[in-house]
């Protein structure tokens, strides 16, 4: 019998005129040889839009193909695909690897986007509702920041038109030219943010994986937590994954090829024996 192998994408953003994965039939390549496939959030986009009938295409087809790709698939949720499951996290190897999404570090869901200023009123008020005594507890939160993200309709991600979705996409993410120093505080901030949310939420463990900050890479904390971010099949900067194994975390990177998708070289291990 093989042994166990886990592997972790998230931000495939399928269905997304930006996303690199123009097919599901494209990442195949990723999933042979997996014993269980975890989708850390954004698979899709499954928040209001202009046309709904093609979310539900994309919901459906994207359930059908990982049902049939893949020997299992865990779908946890992200702020694009609130609702694709009612997981928002995954403990692995024990309690010491810890699978979420991300976008639960910031109170403002995505602090770089046009958005920012109204969802973080609105997590404010979402969590201000709660019982004093909920308010930081980790299932009531996640409850807050979906509703949240579930109330804010998809902008380009919907377009069809290619024009008009890349004067939509430029409009929701690039202008004002400043959004980039967002961007950057963003990056710069989210290790920290994860590790702090470790520490309140899962002091056991040594690993963190997450994605949401399109920011492929791996972070060791002072106390020797690892933060671990997957990236995106979004550009600019990529995708990777996690392989977890009964002994060992690798962080690989993923190469594209042919239009196809393929497991690269290995980034970063971590035993998880002993």
């Amino acid at each position: 019998m093989a042994s166990e192998l886990i592997r972790i994408f998230s931000d495939l953003h399928y269905g997304d005129r930006g996303s690199r994965a123009r097919t599901l039939s494209s990442i195949q390549p990723l999933l042979d040889g997996a014993t269980t496939v975890v989708m850390n959030g954004d698979t899709i986009d499954t928040r209001p839009s202009r046309t709904p009938h093609r979310t539900d295409e994309l919901r459906e087809e994207t359930m059908r193909f990982f049902a049939e790709s893949a020997p299992s698939t865990v779908f946890l949720t992200g702020n694009h695909d609130p609702d694709i499951s009612l997981r928002h996290t995954l403990d692995l190897a024990g309690g010491r690897i810890f699978v979420t999404h991300g976008d639960i570090i910031f109170d403002d869901l995505v602090p770089w986007g046009q958005d920012a200023p109204i969802l973080r009123q609105k997590i404010a008020a979402e969590l201000a509702a709660l019982p004093a005594g909920a308010r930081d507890e980790l299932d009531s939160r996640f409850t807050a920041y979906r509703r949240v993200a579930a109330s804010i309709p998809q902008r380009h991600q919907s377009e069809r038109n290619g024009l008009k979705y890349i004067a939509g996409f430029l409009s929701d993410t690039v202008w004002p030219p400043t959004r980039i120093y967002r961007v950057l505080d963003a990056w710069s901030r989210a290790p920290g943010l994860a590790a702090d949310l470790i520490r309140r939420h899962r002091p056991e463990a040594r690993f963190m994986v997450m994605g949401h900050i399109h920011h492929p890479g791996f972070w060791r904390r002072p106390d020797g937590l690892v933060v671990i971010n997957t990236g995106s099949f979004s550009p600019p900067l990529g995708a990777a994954m996690v392989e977890i194994s009964p002994e060992w975390l690798a962080l690989r990177s993923i190469d594209q090829r042919n239009n196809a998708f393929y497991p690269g070289r290995v980034l970063a291990s971590f035993p998880l024996a002993g």
